[in-house]
Order: structure tokens, then C-alpha cells, then sequence
């Protein structure tokens, strides 16, 4: 009953063996190397462990290092020891210890982890003598640091620590299946229980070896890891040597522990030659070293993560291997570079690189050697392909056939891309070279050069071929060829370019045989050529399968007849299943995005569990057994806020639902992001926004950092998530933060204006009520003011019309005067003449001679000349005329007077006559001179009035 027991009970433990975690024998899983440049931290790591978000701890010579898949930072003990052991427990608090220091850092209010000793919480006694604290366990509600001398037990809840001390002196001590053991180096392993120590029978033998490291193994047996003297078993009765490869190994090497990954395999580090991964049989799965990638031989501790990936701490530097993938790779490691193709053939593994044709042996387990090169193969190798169970190699070198492993025969010395078989001459093959085509006869036992095919020369180095039954199709980007062989293979007795297979869909992207049909892909629409038709026509079941698929370049079939296609330099494939439907897979292989070969994808499935893909770099090894748990969705972190004079580290905070208030003077905000996320992390990428600054969210990006600046008061909330390398988006993380209005726009600030405001008005309002009164009684003054301005003027005005009629009056009456006085010099100057002429008759009267006249007559001529003379002795219109011609022209006297003083009255009658337009004659006559004299008067006045000879004298005068 007790077998049977025991037998179901290994069933079940094989059972969860196969359903958990897996560790491949073939390749080398993909590591990465953090050296101390990157973690700026100490040499030596001596333990390891992971909090619930994901970030990964390391005791370090230096201190605490912290990594959360972004950022690395450093944590240094009071006394600056180094950190030896280190363990977290379920609250987050990350428990170290040191050389006489031990305690816990824990995470503050902003993030940041602070220290928090409970060495001080023993008596100065017992802290004399710590020394090392080499390992940490969380056991049964209480944390236990162990030194050689004493184990030292806290628990939370009474923040106390006690003290047990060791029988005789302790080595390490381990839990193993919730169960704590230690080992004394007198009185063998001991348990604890109860608060006691308790010898296990049979275990003193190891007295004088070291134990590093305590594995379960079925049937209720233990591991125990020696550091020099190997492996041992113990069933709680006796201990007995592991013999097996894993111990061999160790005892080879030295052992410094190691770790479990799901109780089905056990990791063993090595001082000398890296680690090795073993089942719990012993047997060597992986072996991982310097020559494999590791930057250093010396293995202090190793860590299985959360996702079955495993960290080491090395003697210099921090490896991480992602092992729970189902990739695996061959590399600059295994004397490989550049694959182009690869085939299994005798029980050997042909890879044909840049470097010529390499080989590695196909056992069973898959011995872990580099691959070698065949023999005579040093150019660059295009292909390799088994024809008629011949191994032919395309190269540079030329068409070669391979045996035991070297170069049996050259069939043609022109360089080969590939060999197709021709379906109607299943013996012969046609090969493209450099410079056209060449057909081979190729049989079961031999091979040979046939001829050159006459006909087409055209020389490329991305090109695709395929035949079917009737012709030869070549492509040339942008052309397709349409290629018929002569019965005799000698010649192509047609060729037709086709610019276009369809009119809808332009161009030729691939052309690829499925299911022994060569088919036309351009778009993802696929066709097939009809003999009937002359014409492409599409095959819609086959274009339907690449519906909702990224355009497409290359699409191959493998032996089971999956679709492998090729995509944006990424993979993909639609797996056939038993029912003849396709399933697709794309996320597996996101990780090899870059890194194929473009134009010579080369996919290699011999089964389900070993499928070859040929690399830039090297070759990969993919089992498609393994299911797909390694692919979860990351988890994303706001890693730290800061702004002006703080930081926040959120990433460290266990929840982060706090509204962060900021003043307005901090309105410059940084936020750097992270994701746990280690395996292929370079293609880990972020989105944000901050909203309502932002509407949208940023586009990937793999910078983990964003800052905005000069922004306004409000509240904000910044999102952000993250995209693993398989393209599967995590969960939002976010951080919500206020930023204070600057103290003029702050809401105090408002109710002061506010107040500020209404004090105004109220002032403004009583000061202009009192103007109002005050305007009232001032324009009451002023009205009555006004009235009285306006009777003064009424009065004035009245008294200002009185005198203008009065003047008016007057001023009629000189009006009428002046026209008097005009009319009296009209007719004075009637008098002058009427004198002129009476003074002529006097004249001529005088001249008569008298004496011949009678008295009578005589008395009567004396008579009228004294009446004549008498008339022009008494006329006074001479006087009269001056007089008037004065009052006339009075204002003109007075101008021409004021304008030049020095005028003389005799010169002032001058200007008068002259505006008078009286002429020269009247002008003597009136002033009794002669007509020489007015010329002269005239020029003297035109002198005394300043003017030149062109200056018209009367029109100077007039405007006077």
C-alpha cells in the first residue's frame, strides 16, 4: 500500500513536471548580461528575489540593488557593509543582512526605501558576535537571519527579536518543503521545531563538507549540494553519493548552491564553468558558460523569477536567462554565422551559413558541441538540399555533393543559389546559378552536370523559382517569367514576362509551391495560372486564409503543411491542424522580428518539437510543443514622478491612489515608466497621456521617460502602459496629481478680489453719489449763473443792436454822403472843364482885336469877357473838388499814409488821381502843371513806393 503511496504520488509530481516550466537541451536560451557600468554597484552578488510587482533585488558587495526593467538603483546599509542575504516577504519588505547589521528596507511615503535596523533590537552581548548574516528565511510568521555564530528570529507584530545560538558553529542553513534545517558543523543537519534544534540521523558524515544548497527530490528524499565534494542524497536515514553526470560536473567544479524551477529541475553553480541545469536524475540538460555567453565562470547564487526565467549573481556582473521560451539558439558559440538553410540528413543537422556548410550530430539527448564544417565547404552557401537522397549544396563555390561529411564531387563550378526537381523528369533537377539555369541528373546513388539551359541569362541575387508541370516560373522583381522547357532539357522553347497577375491587385510580391501548386501572391491574394485560360485566376479559399494577415512577402509550406510567412521582417505561421483548419501564431516569434533573413527565410521542421530557423546571426530551435504560458501580459509602472525639489518613486509605493498636490511654481513634471518585463526588454515599449492636457495617446515609443513643462492649474492624470515584445499591451497604471493656481489665481486669492471688488464699488459708489449731490448743488449754481451770463447778454446783445442800428444809421448816412460827395466830384470835375473851356474862350477873347469894332459892340464885348471872367473868378468847384475827392477816398489816404509816412500831400493827390484811372492830361490840368511834370511826379512816387519798372503802378495803388 505504502509503493502504491508512493507511486502515485512520483505520478503526480511527474504530472505537474510536465505541465510547468521547461528547460530545452538543445541551444542555448537567450541570456543577457548586466555588467557593473549598468547596476553601478560592487563586484560580487550573493542573493537574489523578487517583489510582487515584479522588480528584481540583489545583495551586492556595494549594498541593495534594485532593478524594475528601466531603472537600476543602489541602497547602501548605516555601516556601508556589504549585503551577503536578502529576502522579501509578503508585505514588500525587502530584509537584508550584512556583516554585524542586519534589518529591512521598506518603502516610505514618496517611495523612496529606507533603512530600518533590528540589530539594535538585540542586547549589546548578542551583537558583538553576529558577524555574516549569510542567509534570510520568512518561516512560519517570523523572519530568520542566520550567521555562523547565531540565527536571529523577528517577528512583525512585537517587533522583538530572539536570539538562538548555534550548538557549536552553523554553516547555512535552508528551507525545503516548509521544513527549516541548519547545518552545524559539529552536530551534522539539524531541524528546527518548537523553537529547538533536532539532529537528523545520519548526517554527521558531512561534518567536514560545506552544504550550499538543500533541493527536494521525489519519494521524500533531499538534495544536498557540497561545495567540493559533490552531491549527495539523503533519505532521513542515511546519506548516500548522487552519482550521475550533475555530480561528476560539481565535483569538477565546486558547487555554490543553486535553485528549483518547479521542483523539475534543478539549477547547480559551478566556481569554475558556469551552471548546468539537470532533472532529478542527474542528467545535464543545459549547460550555460563563459564560451555560452556568460561574462564571468564564478556562479555565487542563481534565481528562478516568477516566470520560471532564471537570474545569477556571478563573482563579477548579473546574468538573466530567459529560459521558460521555446526558442533556444545557436550562435558565434557553436562556429555558426548567417543561416540561409538547413537540413536533417543521416542523422546530422546540414546548415548552410555565410562561412560555408556546417554540420552537428542528431542524438538523443542533443550533445551540446559547436557544429563543424564539412569539408572543402569555406565560400558562402546558399542552400542545402537532400534530392533523391543526395545531399547537394548550392554555394559560391558551386553545385557540391556532400559525403561523410566533406565534399565528395563537384557537379559545375558556377555559383548555386538552390536546385529544384523537375515533376515530369523526377531524376533531373534544374539549378539557378549566377548566369541562368543548368539541369543535373541527379539519382539515388549519383549525381552529374547535364547541361546549360540556352535561352535566358539573366543574372540577380534575389530571385524566386518554381516548376510545376508545364513550366519554369522565375521572378524578377518587377517581372515574372513564364518559362517552358524543350523535352530534351536542352533549351526554354518559350518565354512570356508578365508584368501583372491581376488587374484589381498590382504587382508579383512572392510566388511559392503549396500543396505541389505553385502559387502567385501579391496583396495576400493568391492565383494560380490556368493552361485552359491562358490567365492568373485567384484562389479565393487560399487568399482567405491571409485576410486579416499583415501584407506578406514570402510564405513557405513545411513538411506537416503549416504556412510559414514572413512579414515587416517578423514571422508568422497558420498551423494546420488534424482537421484541416489553419490556426494562426504570431506572437511566438515577435521576438525573432529583425533578426531574419529577408529574401532567404528558412524554416526546417523535422517534428512538432524541433523546428529550425535560420538567422542573421545564427540559427534558432523552436518547439512548438511548449505552450504558449510564457507569453502574459506585462505589467507597467509610472516608475517615478518628480517635479521641482522632490521625487516620488510610485513604483516602490504599494498603492498609489493619492492625489499629489503640487504648487504652481512646480508645474514641471517628470515621469520615467517601468516594466518588469526581462525578457527581450529592448523591444519593451511605452504609450502615455496625460490627460486632459492630452487626448490621444502617444504613439510606442521605448523611451521610459516623459516631461511636460509650464503647465496650468487643475487636476491631471497621467496613463500609461506598456507593450511586451510579443505586442500584448498590460493593464493602465496611473499617477493623479493637482497643480495649485499661482497665489493671484488661487481661490483665496479670487475671494480677495472679490472682497477687494465690492469695496471699490462701495467706495466709487458713496464717492459718486456725494459728486452727484455736489454736481447737483454746482450746476444749481450754475444754472443760476448761466441765467444771469445769459440776461448780461441778453442785455449786452440788446444794447450791441442798439449801437449796430445806430451804426447802421450811421453808416447809411455816410453811405449816402459818399454818394454825394461822389456825385458832387462828377460834377465838380463838370466845372473844371466847363472853367477849361471858359478860359479858353477868355483866351481867344483876348486875341480879338477890339479896335475894329463899334463902341456898341466893343461895350458888349467887354461885358461878356468880364461876366466870363467874373464866372470863373467866383467858381469855387476847384476846392470843392479836392475837399470831395478827400472823402471819398479818405480810408485810401489813410492806408497809403500809414503803409509809407514819408508821402507828401502833393503825392498823396497824385495817387488819388491816379486810382481815380484819370489820365495824364486831366491829371495836369486838375494839379496846374504839365504833362512832363505828372511823368515825373509819377516816378518820384513809384520810388518812394518801392517799386520796379515792371511793377504796374494803378494796380499797386488799388491794392492798397
Amino acid at each position: 500500500m505504502k509503493s502504491i503511496s508512493c507511486f502515485l504520488g512520483t505520478f503526480l509530481f511527474l504530472l505537474a513536471f510536465n505541465n510547468f516550466g521547461q528547460v530545452k537541451n538543445i541551444g542555448t536560451p537567450n541570456l543577457k548580461n548586466y555588467k557593473r557600468t549598468e547596476y553601478k554597484g560592487g563586484t560580487q552578488n550573493w542573493s537574489i528575489d523578487q517583489d510582487k510587482n515584479g522588480n528584481i533585488y540583489f545583495a551586492n558587495n556595494s549594498g541593495l540593488i534594485q532593478f524594475d526593467g528601466s531603472t537600476w538603483r543602489r541602497y547602501s546599509l548605516p555601516n556601508n557593509t556589504a549585503i551577503r542575504s536578502l529576502k522579501i516577504d509578503d508585505s514588500g519588505r525587502i530584509f537584508v543582512g550584512g556583516n554585524n547589521e542586519f534589518g529591512y528596507f521598506n518603502a516610505g511615503d514618496k517611495g523612496d526605501l529606507k533603512y530600518y535596523s533590528l540589530s539594535k533590537l538585540i542586547s549589546p552581548k548578542d551583537a558583538k558576535d553576529i558577524n555574516l548574516i549569510w542567509r534570510i528565511h520568512v518561516f512560519k510568521g517570523e523572519v530568520i537571519f542566520q550567521s555562523f555564530t547565531k540565527a536571529l528570529f523577528y517577528k512583525n507584530n512585537n517587533n522583538k527579536v530572539r536570539v538562538l545560538n548555534a550548538p557549536r558553529k552553523f554553516q547555512f542553513s535552508f528551507v525545503v518543503k516548509n521544513r527549516l534545517y541548519f547545518q552545524d558543523k559539529v552536530l551534522g543537519i539539524l531541524e528546527y521545531k518548537n523553537q529547538k534544534l533536532y539532529s537528523l540521523k545520519g548526517t554527521k558524515v558531512l561534518n567536514d563538507k560545506e552544504i550550499w544548497a538543500m533541493f527536494p527530490l521525489p519519494d521524500n528524499k533531499i538534495l544536498l549540494a557540497t561545495l567540493e565534494k559533490g552531491l549527495f542524497v539523503y533519505d532521513f536515514n542515511s546519506i548516500t553519493e548522487w552519482n550521475n553526470e550533475a555530480n561528476s560536473f560539481i565535483k569538477k567544479n565546486t558547487s555554490l548552491g543553486g535553485a528549483i524551477i518547479k521542483n523539475k529541475f534543478i539549477v547547480l553553480n559551478s566556481v569554475l564553468n558556469g551552471v548546468i541545469i539537470c532533472d532529478l536524475n542527474g542528467h545535464i540538460i543545459q549547460h550555460l558558460n563563459r564560451q555560452k555567453g556568460l561574462q564571468n565562470n564564478t556562479i555565487l547564487t542563481s534565481f528562478v523569477d516568477n516566470k520560471n526565467n532564471l537570474w545569477l549573481g556571478l563573482d563579477n556582473g548579473i546574468t538573466f536567462i530567459n529560459e521558460n521560451s521555446p526558442f533556444t539558439y545557436f550562435d558565434y558559440s557553436y562556429n555558426i554565422g548567417t543561416v540561409y538553410a538547413s537540413v536533417l540528413h543521416q542523422n546530422k543537422l546540414y546548415v548552410a551559413t555565410n562561412q560555408g556548410l556546417f554540420y552537428h550530430h542528431w542524438n538523443t539527448p542533443f550533445s551540446d558541441e559547436p557544429f563543424n564544417r564539412v569539408e572543402g565547404t569555406i565560400a558562402q552557401a546558399w542552400n542545402i538540399q537532400v534530392i533523391n537522397n543526395v545531399l547537394v549544396c548550392s554555394s559560391n563555390s558551386g553545385a557540391l555533393v556532400i559525403e561523410n561529411n566533406k565534399v565528395s564531387k563537384i557537379l559545375d563550378t558556377r555559383g548555386y543559389f538552390g536546385l529544384k526537381q523537375i515533376p515530369r523528369h523526377p531524376e533531373y533537377a534544374i539549378g539557378e546559378h549566377y548566369n541562368g539555369f543548368s539541369i543535373f541528373k541527379i539519382g539515388s546513388d549519383s549525381a552529374e552536370f547535364i547541361n546549360q539551359v540556352q535561352g535566358f541569362d539573366e543574372t540577380t541575387s534575389t530571385f524566386e523559382v518554381e516548376l510545376d508541370n508545364d513550366y519554369v516560373w522565375f521572378r524578377k522583381s518587377p517581372y515574372l517569367y513564364q518559362m517552358e522547357l524543350s523535352d530534351d532539357l536542352k533549351k526554354f522553347e518559350s518565354i512570356k514576362r508578365h508584368t501583372r497577375i491581376s488587374l484589381v491587385n498590382k504587382g508579383i510580391e512572392s510566388l511559392q509551391l503549396i500543396n505541389d501548386k505553385v502559387y502567385f501572391q501579391t496583396k495576400n491574394h493568391f492565383y494560380r495560372f490556368s493552361n485552359d485560360q491562358g490567365d492568373f485566376f485567384e484562389d479565393r479559399k487560399m487568399s482567405s486564409l491571409f485576410k486579416n494577415i499583415p501584407l506578406i512577402n514570402t510564405v513557405i509550406q513545411d513538411s506537416k503543411g503549416n504556412l510559414w510567412y514572413s512579414f515587416n521582417q517578423s514571422l508568422g505561421v497558420l498551423e494546420k491542424s488534424d482537421n484541416e483548419k489553419y490556426i494562426r501564431k504570431e506572437e511566438p516569434f515577435s521576438n525573432l522580428t529583425g533578426n531574419l533573413v529577408n529574401s532567404y527565410i528558412s524554416i526546417n521542421r523535422i517534428d512538432s518539437k524541433n523546428i529550425f530557423i535560420g538567422l542573421t546571426d545564427g540559427l534558432t530551435h523552436y518547439d512548438a510543443t511548449i505552450p504558449n504560458t510564457f507569453i502574459t501580459k506585462p505589467a507597467v509602472f509610472i516608475e517615478s514622478f518628480s517635479f521641482p525639489g522632490d521625487t516620488i518613486i510610485t513604483g516602490n509605493l504599494k498603492t498609489i491612489d493619492k492625489l499629489f498636490n503640487l504648487s504652481y511654481s512646480d508645474n514641471r513634471v517628470k515621469f520615467t515608466f517601468s516594466s518588469p518585463v526581462f525578457e527581450n526588454q529592448e523591444n519593451v515599449t511605452y504609450s502615455y497621456k496625460l490627460e486632459p492636457f492630452e487626448d490621444t495617446w502617444r504613439s510606442w515609443s521605448p523611451v521610459a521617460i516623459k516631461e511636460y513643462t509650464n503647465l496650468r492649474e487643475g487636476n491631471y492624470t497621467m496613463k500609461l502602459r506598456a507593450r511586451n515584445s510579443f505586442g500584448i499591451v498590460s493593464e493602465i497604471d496611473q499617477v493623479k496629481f493637482t497643480i495649485s493656481p499661482p497665489w493671484y489665481r488661487h481661490f483665496l486669492a479670487y475671494i480677495s478680489y472679490l472682497l477687494l471688488i465690492s469695496l471699490v464699488i462701495y467706495v466709487i459708489s458713496n464717492r459718486i453719489k456725494l459728486k452727484i449731490r455736489k454736481n447737483k448743488y454746482y450746476e444749481t449754481i450754475e444754472q443760476r449763473r448761466l441765467y444771469l451770463e445769459k440776461e448780461s447778454k441778453i442785455r449786452q446783445e440788446q444794447h450791441e443792436l442798439e449801437k449796430e442800428i445806430e451804426k447802421l444809421k450811421n453808416d447809411k448816412l455816410q453811405i449816402k454822403i459818399l454818394a454825394k460827395d461822389k456825385e458832387l466830384v462828377n460834377n465838380s470835375l463838370q466845372v473844371v472843364k466847363k472853367n477849361k473851356t471858359l478860359n479858353t474862350i477868355i483866351s481867344k477873347l483876348k486875341d480879338i482885336d477890339t479896335s475894329i469894332l463899334d463902341d456898341a459892340t466893343k461895350s458888349e464885348f467887354n461885358k461878356l469877357h468880364k461876366s466870363i471872367v467874373k464866372e470863373v473868378n467866383t467858381d469855387k468847384s476847384w476846392k470843392d473838388l479836392e475837399k470831395h475827392i478827400k472823402n471819398v477816398h479818405f480810408d485810401f489816404l489813410k492806408r497809403l499814409k500809414e503803409k509809407y509816412p514819408t508821402i507828401s500831400p502833393r503825392e498823396l493827390d497824385l495817387s488819388t488821381y491816379l486810382l481815380m484811372n484819370m489820365s495824364t492830361k486831366e491829371i495836369a490840368e486838375i494839379m496846374n502843371i504839365s504833362n512832363g511834370g505828372v511823368e515825373l511826379a509819377r516816378y518820384r512816387l513809384r520810388k518812394k513806393l518801392g517799386l520796379n519798372k515792371k511793377e504796374n503802378l494803378i494796380g499797386f495803388l488799388m491794392s492798397i
